[in-house]
C-alpha cells in the first residue's frame, strides 16, 4: 500500500531545511514543483510538496534525520531520465535532487580508478578520464544528460555493456546516507574484498531504496585506442535476431551490436532531420556492429569475417563509418530513438531481457502480440546482451500505470518472456510502473527477502516507498 502515516510537509519543515542547505536551495513555488514532477516515464505527473537541492553528505544527513523522524517521503532524483518513475514522488513529501553534487573528486591514474560525486552528467566523466587515455564503460543513451548517481540506482547498461559489462562491474565502493541520517561507506577502495555481506553491491541497482548514494569509486580501464562501426540491413527482422548469436559462437565479441527496427530508424531519422543511414524498401532492421582494441588489422579482418559470416543471410550493403563524423552521426540516431519515438505517441517502454539466442522469438512473439490486441510496436535495443526495448503505441492508452487493459498485455508480454528464460528489466529498473508485475518473475520468498532488506535499511519506509515493490 502507497501511503505514510504523515507526508504532509508544514512550514516548520520548510524553515528547517532551509537552515540545513540555505534559503537559494529549497524550493516550493508550483513552477520548480512542475519542473520536477516528471521524468521520462511514460507521461506521469506526480509533483513533490518541495525540491530540495543539498551540496554535501552531511546536508543530506540533517535532512534525513528530519524526514525519517517526522515520516515524510523522500524521492532521490539524478538527471530526471529514468523511464520506470523511480523519481517521481508519488507520494509527495521531498525530492532530494543531486544535482549541486557535481564534482569529479580525483581520477586516481596509478590505481585507475575515479572518485566522483552523484551529480556528475555520465559523459562528462567518461570525457575526463578519456582525456587521461583511461575508459569508464557503461554508456546509457541519456548519457549526455544521467547522472552517475542514477547509473548507479538503476546499474545502468548500455551498448558497450555487451563486451564490458554494466556500473556493477565498476563499483567498488560507495559512500551513502542511509535513511536514519547515518553515514557509511559500503566496501573498500580495492578490486577483490571478501569482508562480511557485500553492500556495495546491493546498493547497486536498488533504486534509491536504502540509502542515498553522495561519493562513488569506480574502477578504470585503459582505453582502447581503434574502434570499426559498421551498419547491416536485414530484411527479415527476426533474421537479424538470429545473426546476433550466431556472431558470438563464431567466436566474436563485439564492442556493440545494436538492433534498430526500421520503423524506428525512419523516425529517429526525421526526429534528428538526417540521412545518414541507406535505406532500402525492403529493409526491415539494422544491426550496428562495433568492434574495439589496440590493433587495427585484426580489428579489420575481425570485422571483414564478421561480414562474411552475415552474408548467410538476406541482407543488403553492408556500411562502413569511414571517420568519426560518421560513426557519431550513426550513434546519435541509435541514442535519440527512445526520445522521437516518444514524441509521436510510442510512451510505453518495456525494457525486456532474454537470453541472446532467444531474441528471434521474442521479437516474433511481441510482434503478434501487437496483432493480437491491437497495437503499434517498434523495437529497438542492446541485440548483443538480449535486451530489446519494446516501445507501444495504444490509442487512449498513454500510461500503462494505472491501465487495466494495459496491464492484461504486459501480464502477457512478460509471461512470454519469462517463458523464455529472461526478465522484465534489463537496465531501466522496476520503479513505479513494473512492481505490479514482479510476481512473474520472483517467488513470493524472494519478493519476502527484498521486503526484509529495505526494512533493515529503512525502517519507518520513508526512501523512495513504494518503489520496486509496495511495503
Amino acid at each position: 500500500m502507497d501511503t505514510l502515516a504523515n507526508p504532509a510537509l508544514t512550514s516548520h519543515h520548510i524553515e528547517a531545511f532551509r537552515k540545513i542547505v540555505g534559503e537559494n536551495y529549497v524550493f516550493v513555488d508550483e513552477e520548480s514543483l512542475e519542473t520536477y514532477a516528471h521524468d521520462e516515464t511514460e507521461n506521469l505527473h506526480y509533483p513533490p510538496e518541495a525540491v530540495i537541492k543539498p551540496r554535501t553528505a552531511e546536508e543530506i544527513s540533517a535532512i534525513m534525520k528530519i524526514c525519517n523522524k517526522e515520516r515524510i517521503p523522500v524521492t532521490p532524483r539524478g538527471g530526471g531520465t529514468g523511464l520506470s518513475g523511480g523519481a517521481l514522488a508519488h507520494l509527495g513529501g521531498v525530492v532530494l535532487s543531486m544535482e549541486r553534487m557535481n564534482e569529479i573528486i580525483e581520477i586516481d591514474e596509478r590505481n585507475l580508478q575515479v572518485t566522483t560525486e552523484p551529480g556528475v552528467i555520465t559523459e562528462v566523466l567518461q570525457d575526463a578520464v578519456k582525456a587521461k587515455k583511461l575508459f569508464y564503460p557503461p554508456d546509457p543513451s541519456s548519457r549526455g544528460s544521467c547522472f552517475i548517481g542514477g547509473n548507479i540506482a538503476e546499474n545502468s547498461g548500455g551498448p558497450k555493456a555487451v563486451k564490458y559489462g554494466v556500473v556493477k562491474d565498476y563499483v567498488l565502493n560507495l559512500e551513502m546516507v542511509l535513511p536514519n541520517g547515518e553515514i557509511i561507506w559500503t566496501g573498500a577502495n580495492v578490486l577483490k574484498n571478501s569482508t562480511g555481506y557485500n553492500l556495495t553491491q546491493l546498493v547497486v541497482g536498488s533504486e534509491g531504496t536504502l540509502g542515498i548514494v553522495t561519493k562513488i569509486v569506480l574502477r578504470l580501464i585503459p582505453l582502447p585506442e581503434f574502434d570499426i562501426l559498421m551498419l547491416v540491413p536485414f530484411r527479415n527482422l527476426e533474421q537479424a535476431g538470429e545473426a546476433v548469436s550466431a556472431i558470438f559462437r563464431a567466436g566474436f565479441v563485439p564492442s556493440a551490436m545494436e538492433l534498430i527496427e526500421i520503423n524506428a530508424l525512419n523516425i529517429v531519422s526525421k526526429f534528428v532531420d538526417s540521412n545518414a543511414v541507406p535505406v532500402t524498401p525492403d529493409t526491415a532492421a539494422h544491426l550496428i556492429i562495433e568492434v574495439d582494441g589496440n590493433n587495427m588489422e585484426v580489428l579489420m579482418q575481425d570485422m571483414e569475417a564478421i561480414g562474411t559470416l552475415l552474408s548467410q543471410y538476406d541482407i543488403g550493403d553492408i556500411y562502413f563509418a569511414d571517420d568519426a563524423q560518421q560513426k557519431a552521426e550513426l550513434w546519435k540516431l541509435r541514442r535519440r530513438a527512445a526520445e522521437a519515438v516518444k514524441l509521436i505517441g510510442y510512451t510505453i517502454e518495456e525494457d525486456t531481457v532474454v537470453p541472446r539466442a532467444e531474441l528471434p522469438a521474442l521479437i516474433r512473439g511481441v510482434k503478434e502480440l501487437g496483432k493480437k490486441h491491437d497495437f503499434e510496436v517498434v523495437c529497438y535495443g542492446h541485440a548483443g546482451d538480449g535486451n530489446l526495448h519494446i516501445r507501444i503505441k495504444k490509442d487512449g492508452i498513454p500510461n500503462s500505470y494505472g491501465s487495466e487493459e494495459m496491464n492484461k498485455v504486459l501480464r502477457e508480454l512478460f509471461q512470454l518472456v519469462n517463458g523464455l528464460g529472461g526478465t522484465i528489466s534489463g537496465e531501466h529498473g522496476i520503479g513505479l510502473i513494473q512492481k505490479t508485475y514482479m510476481d512473474i518473475v520472483c517467488k513470493e520468498a524472494n519478493l519476502q527477502l527484498m521486503r526484509g532488506i529495505k526494512k533493515a535499511f529503512d525502517p519507518n519506509n520513508i526512501l523512495n516507498a513504494g518503489k520496486i515493490f509496495d511495503a
